[in-house]
């Protein structure tokens, strides 16, 4: 029978509630105390300037389908409603809610690229002609297919478009400059490389020596999208279950097994794995590609200013410091502020103090800041900087993406219809991906809260003996 299912509705402003998600691992909430007093998870941003949404039942029964897919965030949702709307019969499993983890916790930030790796790394890793094709794949397409979503199921996911990459030094827009230029050679001709003056159009702060003007680039609200996604999934005849973990997938020789604590999925054809922290362990012989990072976003009260006097023309931005800043404008006059990334997570009261710290830094002409919610996020990261895009089984394929490094919104819904598409044999474009190559790193994971302030520690140093060289983390 099929799921009924309402669209994503953007409030006017939030309504501090409660979270309709578990949270895992690190993951947290705060909210400031005085405007809501919540007994249990606090709803972030993100969920407080949406309408309550519909909460799937468990899985607690066997059943079998054409293809599983594992985690409802913006891969799988992406993934399972490209293979739902080719009549592929489809089940989208998540072991907390829809968008619970990163793709409902990120900056929304819309900025082209395959993770860290743009266009000059796409250029020295690969032919012309490659370089093109995937610099396409991860600009172009990528923000069109957003847009082709949105208008083919009717979504208000408050998307904007124009972004900033604003310089901290002169020397930074060198590289900018190379960047764009970069772009223009694969083909792609969206940006211009401004001063200290004309960026003052766009950002109305002294820190910056100039920047990166991309209209190709904007925002979005991910969780919307998230949600959205997965609406379009279930008209199409999709079905969810949430709050159902997977512990265990076998191959037979009559299809693919998905484990779950209360009940089976055979998959007839194939598996799909949206890989996050807590799904790391079932892929396949546990290669260690990546290693995880905390990253934390919070959203301020409503300003004493008007929006428009910090950010004229509603671009969001980021820095090129090594410990990125990104802000963007949101509902009813807020500023969402995100930065940092940890091997250890942060509590909110440390978190809170650093990034209003780093608010009144940049914009010191606001005299009150007060934050209204502070959230933590889970990410990871590959050696290359490239997304990790695999796939392998034995009679059935099976697919798994990981290593975002906290960048890639509309990358990540392009790359689950290249999935999709790549099962159905109507395209190439995941060959393409799973052809770069990976180094492991030994005990990655488990060293992160050690080798990522090391490696920062290096940088930093770098850093002051070159300040010029742009590196950002």
């Amino acid at each position: 029978m099929k799921q009924l299912v309402k669209k994503p509705t953007l409030l006017n402003d939030v309504e501090f509630k409660l979270s309709q998600n578990q949270l895992s691992g690190k993951d947290w909430n705060w909210i400031n105390p005085q405007k809501a007093t919540i007994e249990g998870i606090a709803a972030n941003y993100y969920e407080s300037s949406l309408d309550d949404w519909h909460c799937f039942d468990s899985l607690k029964h066997d059943t079998e389908c054409d293809v599983v897919v594992i985690g409802a965030g913006l891969l799988g949702s992406s993934t399972a409603l490209h293979l739902a709307e080719q009549g592929v019969e489809t089940i989208l499993l998540d072991k907390d809610r829809v968008g619970g983890a990163a793709s409902g916790r990120n900056g929304g930030q819309l900025t082209p690229g395959l993770a860290r790796w743009e266009a000059e790394e796409m250029i020295e890793n690969l032919s012309h002609a490659d370089a093109k094709r995937l610099w396409r794949f991860t600009s172009t397409e990528a923000m069109q297919l957003i847009d082709d979503i949105s208008a083919k199921y009717d979504l208000d996911l408050a998307r904007q478009h124009g972004h900033i990459t604003a310089a901290v030094h002169e020397g930074h827009l060198v590289a900018l400059t190379q960047g764009s230029d970069a772009r223009k050679f694969l083909g792609e001709n969206h940006t211009q490389v401004v001063g200290k003056h004309e960026l003052y159009d766009y950002v109305r702060s002294e820190q910056y020596q100039g920047g990166l003007v991309d209209r190709l680039g904007g925002h979005i609200h991910p969780l919307a999208l998230n949600r959205g996604l997965v609406y379009g999934f279930v008209q199409n005849g999709g079905t969810v279950y949430e709050c159902t973990e997977v512990v265990e997938i076998v191959e037979q020789p009559d299809g693919i097994y998905v484990k779950t604590a209360q009940g089976c999925i055979k998959a007839r054809k194939s598996v799909v794995i949206g890989v996050h922290h807590t799904s790391f362990k079932l892929l396949q012989n546990n290669t260690q590609t990546t290693i995880p990072f905390y990253t934390y976003v919070s959203t301020t009260a409503p300003l004493e200013v008007d929006l428009k006097e910090l950010l004229p023309q509603n671009h969001p931005v980021y820095d090129t410091q090594f410990q990125i800043d990104y802000y963007r404008g949101v509902s009813q006059n807020r500023l969402l502020f995100g930065g940092q990334g940890t091997g250890t997570c942060w509590n909110p009261e440390k978190t809170s103090q650093y990034l209003l710290g780093r608010i009144q830094h940049v914009f010191p002409q606001l005299k009150q800041v007060e934050l209204d919610f502070v959230w933590s996020g889970t990410t990871d990261l590959t050696m290359n900087g490239a997304t990790d895009s695999r796939k392998f089984g034995n009679k059935y394929p099976m697919y798994a993406v990981h290593g975002w490094s906290g960048h890639g919104v509309a990358q990540t819904v392009r790359i689950g219809k290249a999935i999709a598409e790549d099962f159905l044999g109507s395209a190439e474009d995941f060959q393409m991906l799973s052809q770069i190559q990976h180094s492991n790193i030994p005990l990655g994971r488990s060293l992160a809260p050690i080798a990522i302030p090391v490696a920062k520690g290096a940088f930093s140093l770098g850093n002051l003996i070159n300040p010029g060289k742009m590196v950002s983390f």
